[in-house]
C-alpha cells in the first residue's frame, strides 16, 4: 500500500457501445447492443440506455432483444475498437512508462513512476486532465479511479461509473469497503459469494470481522489469506508494464450445428488463417497449435500439437489444425470451432517439415486438377457452401459463450457469377455508396438492405433502401471517430448528395 493515491485505473464507459454511438450520430442517447446477431449470439456490451432494460454482457442476444425490442443490435467492429484503444493507451503512456493494459478499454497506470503525481492533489489533477484529453481525442467518456493500490483503484473507478472520477484517500479504505458486497473484491465470483453468503457473510466489513483463521477454514489457506487482506484494503501488487500475451486465438459459434465433415474442415482452415493474421498483427509467433471443438451436446474437446519451433506461417498452422481435427469425433454435429496458438515468441523458426508437407499437398492437388482435364482447381463438395456462410450461418457476427468473435471478414473471391451470389449485410457494418458516400447497415432482408448515411461528427443522416446486389453499394472500412475527412469525403456535418 502506498501513502499517496498514485495508482490510476482507467475504464472506458460501455466501450464498444459508446464507440458505436460516437460513430453513428443517429444512435446517440439510444439503446445500443453489440454482439453476435445469430440465434446463438451473445451480448458483448450494452449502452447504459440498454442496461436500463436489464441487458448486460454475456447475455444471449435473443434474450436481449426481448428485453429491449427497440434497441439497435449491431455486430462488433474490432478494427475500429482497436484503433480507438491505441489512442487512449498512447495518452496513458504520456503519463507514465508503467502502463498495464488489461483489455482494449481498461488499464492501470503508475503515476509516481512517470513523475506526474506524488500526492492526492496532483493525482486528482492528473486524472481530471486525462479524462478531458480522452474526450477531446475520441469523443468518449472514461471513468477513473485513484488509490494507493491496484485493487482500490479499480474499486474506485467502478464506483465512479459512468463518466466520473473517484479518489480514495489512504487511511479511508476500510470505511469505504465495509458496506460493499463481497462480490466487489477481485476473485470473489458467484460460487465463492454464495459460499460466503451461506456462512452469513455478505459485505466486505463482515469478511474482515470473520478473521483470517475463519476464512482459511472456509475457503482454504491461499484464498482465505488473500480474501482477508483484500477486506482490509491491503494490496501490494505492482503495476506491470505491457503484460505479454500468452496466446492468440479465434473461434466461431455457428447458428446451425455443422455435420458435413468437409464443411468442418474448411471452417478450421479459415479459422487458422484468421488466427495467423492476428498472430502476425501482435508481432508474435508460436509453438503450440490448439484446436477447440464444442459439440452438439455442449461437450468441449481441446486438442494441441507442439511444433519443433515457433512459427507464424499460415500453411504450418493449417496443417497442424487439420491433423488435430482428424483425431476429433464430430458425429452428431459441431456448434463451435476455434483455433489458437500458444507458447508465443518474438521470433520465428519455421517448421520446414510441415512446409514441405504443405508443398507436397499443393503439388498433389495440382496433379489431380490436371488429370481432371480442366486445368483448374478441384473444389471439394461443400466448399462453396462453406465460403458463402461467412463462418456463422450468415449471421453476420458470430459470438462464443465467452464473448463475441471477430467481426465478419469479407468473403473470398468466387468463380460464381456475381449476379448469382447473395450479398450479406450485417447490421452495423460499414458501407459506401457511389453517390451517397459512407454509411452503415441498419438491417437487411427479403433482397433489400437499409442504409443510414452519416459519419462521425455529422448530424443524424438519411435512410435509404437498396437491392442487396446494388453494384453501387460496397463494404467499407470504418471511418475514424475524429480527424480530417478522407480525400473526396464531405466534412463532418455536410449533407450527402440528394437523389436525382
Amino acid at each position: 500500500m502506498r501513502a499517496a493515491p498514485t495508482i490510476l485505473h482507467l475504464d472506458m464507459d460501455a466501450f464498444y457501445a459508446s464507440v458505436e454511438q460516437a460513430s453513428k450520430p443517429s444512435l446517440r442517447g439510444k439503446a445500443v447492443i453489440v454482439g453476435g446477431l445469430g440465434p446463438r449470439g451473445v451480448v458483448a456490451t450494452a449502452s447504459y440506455e440498454a442496461r436500463r432494460f436489464g441487458v448486460h454482457s454475456a447475455m444471449p442476444m435473443a434474450q436481449a432483444r426481448r428485453l429491449c425490442p427497440n434497441g439497435a443490435c449491431l455486430i462488433p467492429r474490432f478494427s475500429l475498437y482497436r484503433a480507438v484503444s491505441d489512442v487512449v493507451m498512447a495518452l496513458l503512456r504520456e503519463l507514465s512508462p508503467l502502463v498495464e493494459p488489461l483489455s482494449l478499454d481498461e488499464a492501470f497506470v503508475d503515476l509516481e513512476a512517470g513523475g506526474t503525481a506524488f500526492d492526492a492533489e496532483s493525482a486528482l489533477e492528473t486524472g481530471q486532465r486525462l479524462r478531458a484529453d480522452i474526450l477531446a481525442a475520441t469523443g468518449l467518456n472514461a471513468s477513473v479511479g485513484l488509490a494507493g493500490s491496484k485493487m482500490l483503484a479499480k474499486v474506485a473507478s467502478e464506483e465512479a461509473k459512468p463518466d466520473g472520477l473517484l479518489l480514495i484517500e489512504p487511511g479511508t479504505e476500510r470505511a469505504l469497503l465495509a458496506p460493499m458486497s463481497v462480490r466487489t473484491l477481485p476473485g470473489v465470483g458467484p460460487a465463492t459469494g454464495e459460499h460466503l453468503r451461506r456462512a452469513g457473510i455478505t459485505t466486505v466489513g463482515e469478511l474482515a470481522e470473520a478473521g483470517e483463521d475463519e476464512l482459511v477454514r472456509m475457503v482454504g489457506r491461499s484464498h482465505g489469506v488473500g480474501l482477508y487482506r483484500m477486506a482490509l484494503g491491503l494490496d501490494d501488487r505492482p503495476v506491470v508494464a505491457e503484460r505479454d500475451a500468452k496466446s492468440v486465438s479465434v473461434e466461431d459459434t455457428f447458428d446451425v450445428d455443422l455435420h458435413d465433415r468437409v464443411r468442418i474442415r474448411n471452417e478450421v482452415q479459415r479459422l487458422a488463417d484468421r488466427c495467423v493474421h492476428r498472430l502476425r498483427d501482435s508481432g508474435h509467433s508460436g509453438r503450440t497449435i490448439v484446436l477447440k471443438v464444442r459439440r452438439y451436446d455442449f461437450s468441449t474437446l481441446t486438442r494441441s500439437e507442439t511444433l519443433r519451433g515457433p512459427t507464424d506461417d499460415p500453411a504450418v498452422v493449417r496443417e497442424a489444425a487439420a491433423r488435430l481435427l482428424e483425431a476429433v469425433d464430430t458425429t452428431g454435429g459441431v456448434r463451435l470451432l476455434g483455433v489458437g496458438v500458444t507458447g508465443l515468441a518474438d521470433y520465428t523458426q519455421e517448421d520446414l517439415f510441415a512446409q514441405s508437407m504443405a508443398a507436397e499437398a499443393a503439388a498433389e492437388a495440382a496433379a489431380e486438377a490436371a488429370s481432371a482435364g480442366e486445368g483448374g482447381a478441384v473444389e471439394p463438395a461443400g466448399a462453396a457452401e462453406a465460403a458463402g456462410t461467412g463462418g456463422a450461418g450468415g449471421s453476420g457476427g458470430p459470438a462464443g459463450p465467452g464473448g463475441p468473435a471477430e467481426a465478419p471478414e469479407r468473403a473470398e473471391p468466387s468463380d460464381e457469377p456475381e449476379p448469382a451470389r447473395e450479398r450479406r449485410w450485417a447490421a452495423g457494418s460499414d458501407v459506401r455508396h457511389a453517390v451517397y458516400g459512407p454509411g452503415w447497415v441498419q438491417g437487411s432482408g427479403v433482397g433489400r438492405v437499409t442504409v443510414r448515411f452519416e459519419r462521425p461528427g455529422s448530424p443524424p443522416g438519411r435512410v435509404r433502401t437498396f437491392r442487396v446486389d446494388d453494384p453501387e453499394l460496397e463494404p467499407s472500412d470504418p471511418l475514424p471517430l475524429v480527424g480530417e475527412p478522407a480525400a473526396g469525403e464531405p466534412a463532418a456535418g455536410e449533407p450527402v448528395p440528394e437523389e436525382g
